[in-house]
């Protein structure tokens, strides 16, 4: 099952063609399953440049499956954790929401699609987080 993260969905909701807009094309072409973070809907949903696109855009995100991180206050640490450990090996990560968005792709046992640098450094130094770099 592959988690698509909201870097991909952009640009393919604005038609742009890259790398990861044309794996995401022919992940939905062959039929493969895949779903998105609820950080992911909330961050498309709050670039919507006017009630109208928000509105399609809630319609289209309703409609696809959705993964949570788990319950609690735990996930929150060890977003932190994660963002801790890997400041001290060299790495940065920009946005809190990526953490969290590695996390629940980890926590679901997911195959990460993303256009994000972040998430190949995490990637680089916590190999629970997978990434899709081709279909096989």
């Amino acid at each position: 099952m592959i988690l698509v993260d909201t870097s991909v969905l952009i640009e393919f909701f604005k038609g742009r063609r890259n790398l990861k807009t044309d794996l995401f094309d022919e992940v939905i072409a062959r039929d493969i399953p895949f779903g998105i973070s609820a950080f992911s809907y909330q961050e498309l949903l709050q670039g919507a440049r006017d009630e109208r696109e928000y509105k399609r855009l809630r319609e289209y995100l309703s409609t696809q499956v959705i993964y949570y991180p788990p319950e609690g206050p735990d996930i929150y640490e060890k977003a932190a954790r994660l963002f801790f450990d890997l400041r001290r090996r060299g790495v940065t990560v920009r946005g809190s929401i990526d953490l969290l968005i590695a996390l629940t792709a980890m926590e679901n046992k997911l195959i990460l699609l993303h256009n994000d640098r972040d998430f190949d450094a995490v990637a680089a130094k916590t190999p629970d987080l997978k990434i899709l770099l081709a279909l096989s």
